[in-house]
């Protein structure tokens, strides 16, 4: 029985799903577009980009639920350091966290028809891991976009996770976050990789949660603060995921 129902659900996510993900990443991103020339990105983002993730989840099905959302300050702006299971993330992210914030994403997803122009639109943060200069250079023309609430999102390891484990922590965001001055809000995202494994298109239903926790203040750090910062958060992270994704080192 559990067989028949894999084979069903494989048939729906070519289907169903997969015309229905297309077709509504198409349209609104250029309706993303279209809206950003005339209204503020904000606003473009709330209206357009939530609706996107919650629908392209429903249709899964994903399910996302969120602890600590009493650790955000709409008012304030944050580095948010999260981890990274699977592509999902990206819907679990933009559809629950009700926070405005800007991706840092790398240079080729701009390639991507209706999807990188929108993400440009809004003001997304593209970089090019190939040149070091080039992603600085992106980097802190992103400082100023980040003003009354607005927060920048970094996939801390870099890439998504292969074997389900928290992998290293990079130091872009954390020198991103002492040269701003802004504090980390450090997320965990959990049970993203089961529902679509790193390097497959297998989905299946489940369950993602979102942990928000606490932030981490920066005020007075500087470079030599880096690896004690990094680990700090790293574990923060680590303590929201389940026993077999925390690091083993």
């Amino acid at each position: 029985m559990r067989a028949v129902l894999r084979l069903a659900y494989r048939v729906y996510t070519v289907v169903v799903f997969g015309p229905v993900a297309l077709v509504s990443t198409l349209v609104l991103g250029f309706l993303t577009a279209l809206l950003a020339m005339v209204l503020p990105a904000r606003k473009v983002s709330w209206f357009i980009a939530r609706p996107w993730a919650r629908f392209n989840a429903f249709f899964i099905p994903m399910r996302v639920s969120v602890s600590g959302r009493e650790n955000v300050d709409p008012r304030r702006s944050y580095v948010i350091v999260c981890n990274h299971q699977s592509h999902v993330d990206v819907l679990a992210l933009y559809g629950w966290l009700d926070v405005d914030f800007k991706w840092v994403m790398k240079q080729e997803l701009r390639r991507i028809p209706a999807l990188g122009v929108g993400c440009e639109m809004l003001g997304h943060i593209f970089i090019d891991r190939s040149n070091r200069q080039a992603a600085l250079a992106s980097i802190n023309a992103a400082k100023a976009r980040l003003v009354e609430g607005t927060s920048v999102l970094f996939f801390a390891e870099g890439t998504r996770s292969r074997d389900g484990r928290l992998g290293t922590f990079k130091k872009g965001a954390f020198r991103f976050a002492i040269d701003t001055g802004l504090p980390i809000l450090p997320i965990t995202a959990a049970g993203t990789g089961s529902i679509l494994p790193p390097e497959t298109r297998r989905f299946s239903p489940g369950h993602a949660r979102l942990t928000i926790h606490p932030p981490v203040e920066v005020s007075g750090l500087g470079e030599g603060d880096l690896p004690r910062l990094m680990e700090e958060v790293r574990d923060i992270v680590a303590s929201a995921l389940p026993v077999e994704s925390r690091p083993v080192d």
